[in-house]
Parts: structure tokens; sequence; C-alpha cells
């Protein structure tokens, strides 16, 4: 146990973390989620995640029952988190990008096995070992599954540290409600960056073990049953039939969005995450000079908001994705237009290279001049 000042220990929640604090986007995470009643956290250090590690080494060494344990690698990580789970505890993981995708194992399995849990990718820049530079080349691996088979993570986009702390409870509140693992999808640029949180507006949950789960009261009931198996082909289909059901279910509650002067927009940005706050400033001054131009920030990366971007396209003489990767999200956005087709304009950044306002603004300049303009137009090839 680690130590408390003799006034702390009179406070039975001296443990909480609680207050308005200036804070790195990876520790407010961690901070949301022993809010949110997290009380174990697995992981294997990687740049550039450590202060979620290194939060949780420390802050869940007081709180009642906390359990943090490094694995000896992510592949071990994962398995804990797998067994905690199955134990009825709200438990995390973290990684980045190379770790999360040693991780894929284990999360199918999990997602099979129909147990909530949460886990953080503070996506860096690869293909392969890459840098340690901010990307979102990892839309794919989130929203996609990732892992092997048919299953999918409720994937959440904070675009500011106070909601890294926010969508830590909301990914939990998700998580359980439909007993399906959630992914907070992030970079460094949120990760790193340091801004003022209200950890009090972040819901305490007293969470307790669920009737679902292994080692509860098994008195006058049949031993439950948490596995990913069905060996017998029919029982797998049947399964499969209820987990299908459950993501039609989800995808019709759980989509979360934020429009910003979309309503009179002749052309639409499109950005998610840390992007979205570089693109939020530019079209606030475009519109200053008269220009018509809105922007839509998915929060649920799945969930994706097609129905709300199919209307908003309807409106416009162009959609703008801007991405900091080779292209990714703008695959999706291009089914959300595809009834209605649109020109459809990409401006990415890669490398590590992240947006500033020329880089934004320059190509949205012209877009809206000529919104057919051949530079940027994006085609499925």
């Amino acid at each position: 146990m680690s130590q408390m000042t003799a006034e702390a220990m009179k406070d039975d929640l001296a443990w909480l973390p609680k207050g308005r604090q200036l804070m790195k986007g990876n520790h407010a995470v961690c901070a949301g989620a022993i809010r949110a009643g997290c009380t174990a956290y697995f992981g294997y250090p990687i740049t550039p995640q450590n202060e979620a590690i290194e939060y949780m080494s420390g802050a869940l060494l007081d709180v009642p029952n906390g359990i943090f344990l490094q694995g000896e690698s992510e592949v071990a990580s994962i398995n804990m988190v797998m067994g905690a789970a199955a134990a009825g505890r709200r438990v995390m993981t973290s990684s980045s990008s190379p770790g999360i995708s040693l991780k894929q194992e284990g999360i199918s399995y999990i997602a099979m096995m129909e147990l909530p849990m949460l886990v953080m990718n503070v996506v860096r820049c690869g293909p392969g070992l890459g840098n340690i530079a901010p990307h979102q080349g990892d839309y794919f691996q989130a929203v996609k599954g990732g892992g092997h088979g048919d299953y999918r993570l409720i994937t959440l986009a904070p675009a500011s540290v106070h909601e890294m702390a926010e969508h830590a409870h909301l990914g939990f509140e998700l998580a359980c409600k439909w007993r399906n693992p959630a992914m907070i999808l992030t970079d460094g640029v949120i990760g790193q960056m340091m801004e003022p949180v209200d950890l009090d507006a972040i819901p305490v949950v007293d969470w307790k073990k669920p009737d679902w789960a292994m080692g509860v009261n098994r008195t006058g009931r049949k031993p439950n049953l948490v596995t990913s198996i069905w060996l017998d082909p029919e029982d797998m289909a049947q399964k499969h039939l209820e987990i299908i059901d459950k993501y039609e279910r989800l995808k019709a509650a759980e989509v979360r969005f934020e429009e910003y002067m979309c309503d009179d927009a002749e052309v639409l940005c499109v950005a998610y995450g840390s992007v979205s706050r570089a693109v939020m400033g530019t079209v606030r001054k475009l519109r200053e000079e008269g220009m018509k131009i809105g922007l839509l920030r998915p929060i649920t990366l799945w969930p994706y908001p097609y129905a709300t971007l199919r209307e908003l396209a309807k409106k416009v003489k162009s959609v703008v994705t801007y991405e900091m990767s080779w292209g990714q999200m703008i695959e999706d956005v291009a089914l959300a237009t595809r009834l209605n087709p649109v020109p459809l304009h990409f401006v990415p950044r890669h490398g590590g290279l992240t947006f500033n306002p020329n880089d934004v603004e320059t190509p949205l300049r012209a877009i809206y001049a000529n919104p057919q303009n051949s530079d940027t137009l994006w085609e499925i090839s």
C-alpha cells in the first residue's frame, strides 16, 4: 500500500482522483477509468503511452482491491485482462500500435467471450516499428476488428484531455452495457499534451461483480460459462447470430458525433481526434471571412455516424477528409456518401507529421473555390 497522509486516511475516498487538475492525456484517461470503477490494470511499456502504465502503477495501489501488474509482454498482459474481465472486474490495458498488434489474438478471444474491458491505443507512426510520433494509421485495425474472426470493438476518439477522462468512463459504461470490449483510439498529441481536467465531472461508479461472471454465488444456479469455443458448427452459428444481433442493436443506439457549423455548410470537413482540433480552428477562421464550411467530428469511430454523414453530404458541394494516415477513415466517408455522390477530397499528413493551420487552410480554400479541384479529389480504385 502506498503511503498516505494521516488526514487522507480519514477520508474513505482519499484514493479517488478528484478536483480540477492540469493533466496529461495519458494520465487523465487512467483517472477517469478509476472513477468509472476500474480496479485492475495489466500492461507493458511502449512509447508514447508509458505515462498511463506509470500512473496506474501508483494509483491502483491505493484503490480498494486494486491490482496493477506489468506483464512480461503484451501477449501476457491481454490474457491477464481476459481473466480479470471473466471474474467480473472492470479492467483496463493500454499500449501503442505495435503493442496493440500483439494483443489482437487476446482481444478477439475477449470479444467472442463477450467480456467488457477497456483498451487504449496511443497510436504511433507505422507500419513496422515506424517512429514514436503521432499518427492515425491504426483506424482500420480498431474499427474493422483487428484480430481474427468477425467481431467489433466499440471505438471512441477523444479530442481533448478532458475527453480522455470522459471517454474512459463512457468506454466502461458501453463495454459493460453491451458486454463487448471498448477501445479509446488516440495519439501522442492528445496523450502527451496537458490541459485542465474536471475530474469531479466524471461520475464515480461503485462497480459490483455481474451475475454472469466467474466466481459469483453459485447457490441454486448452473455454473457460468465464459468461453470462445463452440466445436459444433450449429452451436457456433447460433452464437454468431446472437453477437451479430447485438452489434446491430449497438449500431442503432450508440452512435456519437459532433456537428460544428454544419447547418448551412457548402463544404463539409470530416476529421476525428487531434486532427479535428486543427480543422475546427480553420473552419472558425474561414467562417469569419464568410465561407460556409462545417465540420463533422465522429466521436464513435465504431459504430460510425454513417446516417448523419449521408444526410449532411446531400446538402454540400464537396466533402473533405483530413487524416494523419495514408487514408483509412476516408473509406467510411465514401461508404456513407456512395448513394449521393459528392466530390470527395482527401488531405493527409503522415510519417509522424502533424497538421499545422496552413496544412488545413490552403487546400480548404482551394476546394471551397472549386469543389472539383483535382489536386485533392479521391476516388475508390
